[in-house]
């Protein structure tokens, strides 16, 4: 895996397989002929982090995982996507090829030791509650097991109980404790549970995020993508369309070539 410039793109969560198809259509003609770039892309087969029991949580392992392996065969293209207890890392260390930690699971030992064995990269989404140099534990806990790469993942870190702010000192402290750091764009931008039943955000701020941690000089940007933000059926104030996601990409890219 290249250690920069690197992309992990898609929807939040799959909905339809038309539609998994149709954000990676898009976002491979984001990406065409941009020399040096790898990009990967991602969706959620299950969200259990959400904020009412009535959101839309996704397909489930099985039929998630389906369509994963679809998109990596027909596009050519590396797939992730998030487990969330340690009987889900078999089946999909099989389909995908990065596993992603989420969030709220970061220090959960049984958990990351499982990911740790499976014998693909993980990446592990920094707590929006942890202090940066304490993922230190997390990346032990795979490295223990075996990983043979450990990303980290910032998202943003609590400010007060409905904001979430990005401090990119953590991008330093994580560099020198894993192998790559990635900044994810759209879930540092989001307004946890600030539309009642679901979390709001702040979209309109992704390009200048994302140059700014280019300019920084981080391994990898992450973001949500979707052809039609408004019938996302999670993180819609958040996912990117196709021009502010081009945008996003343009001008990190070009950020990223002025640090050569």
């Amino acid at each position: 895996m290249p250690l920069n410039k690197l992309f992990i793109a898609g929807p939040c969560v799959l909905d339809t397989e038309e539609t998994a198809f149709e954000t990676a259509r898009m976002l491979e003609s984001i990406f065409a002929g941009r020399e040096g770039v790898e990009w990967v892309f991602k969706a959620s087969f299950l969200k259990d982090n959400r904020t009412s029991a009535g959101s839309f949580r996704g397909p489930g392992i099985s039929e998630g995982l389906s369509m994963l392996s679809s998109i990596r065969r027909a596009f050519g293209v590396r797939v992730t996507t998030d487990v969330h207890e340690p009987g889900q890392v078999e089946a999909a260390a099989a389909s995908v090829d990065i596993l992603q930690i989420p969030a709220f699971l970061c220090r959960q030992t049984s958990l990351l030791e499982a990911a740790g064995s499976a014998g693909i990269p993980v990446n592990v989404k920094k707590g929006q509650f942890m202090n940066p140099i304490n993922m230190a534990g997390a990346v032990d806990k795979l490295r223990s097991r075996g990983c043979p790469m450990v990303m980290l993942t910032e998202r943003g870190s609590f400010f007060g109980y409905g904001d979430l702010v990005v401090d990119f000192r953590s991008l330093s402290v994580m560099s020198g404790i894993c192998d790559s750091v990635l900044l994810d764009v759209t879930h540092s931008l989001q307004r946890p549970g600030a539309l009642g039943g679901s979390s709001g955000g702040d979209r309109e701020h992704a390009v200048r995020l994302a140059r700014a941690a280019a300019a920084w000089g981080l391994d990898g940007l992450f973001f949500e993508a979707h052809p039609r933000p408004s019938e996302s059926p999670s993180d819609r104030e958040t996912i990117l369309g196709p021009a502010l996601a081009a945008e996003l990409v343009d001008g990190a890219m070009r950020h990223w070539e002025g640090r050569r």
